[in-house]
């Protein structure tokens, strides 16, 4: 019987040594008030609300480039036509996402027939209609989603990103 050499033994000391240290970080946290335990929980970026479009500049399926949070974060709008996780409008089929890959920060193209932003640099793929899930290529992370409002009047309005922007370690400068 063959032994594999790359399989790690921390043995029982060091994983008690690591447990307890775990352990002594989550018992800090409940002798905190209620208060401070849950800004914790919910630590996040507040993001600036920011009009992007109105619903009458969207046609389906065909991307309209926006910029978001600021500038310098190119990205799309799509109406897609049908319902999707993370949809906004009437009809549930708005979604925007950052158009720069997660991966090596390449610029992203639209494919209109099968929904997906696609990456020329290392070819992953993301999937508009699945919130940006990546389905194909080198990316570690889903393609950063807009998190949107729209108004009465049809403005189209970003309030936010499901994950970090590719080169940044926060969202907001």
């Amino acid at each position: 019987m063959s032994r594999c050499d790359t399989l790690v033994d921390i043995g029982r000391r060091q994983f008690l040594r690591g447990s307890a240290f775990v352990a002594a970080g989550a018992a800090a946290t409940v002798g905190l008030p209620k208060e401070a335990r849950a800004q914790a929980a919910m630590a996040r970026v507040e993001y600036p609300s920011n009009r992007l479009a109105n619903i009458a500049d969207l046609k389906v399926n065909e991307p309209l480039d926006v910029a978001y949070p600021d500038n310098d974060a190119p990205g799309v709008l799509l109406k897609l036509g049908i319902p999707v996780e993370g949809g906004a409008g009437p009809d549930g089929d708005i979604v925007g996402f950052t158009t720069v890959c997660p991966h090596k920060g390449f610029p992203l193209a639209y494919d209109p027939d099968d929904r997906t932003l696609s990456c020329p640099g290392h070819y992953s793929r993301f999937d508009c209609e699945a919130g940006g899930q990546q389905i194909w290529g080198q990316a570690t992370q889903n393609l950063p989603q807009y998190v949107l409002r729209v108004d009465e009047k049809g403005e189209i309005f970003a309030e936010g990103l499901d994950e970090l922007l590719y080169g940044r370690l926060s969202n907001v400068l």
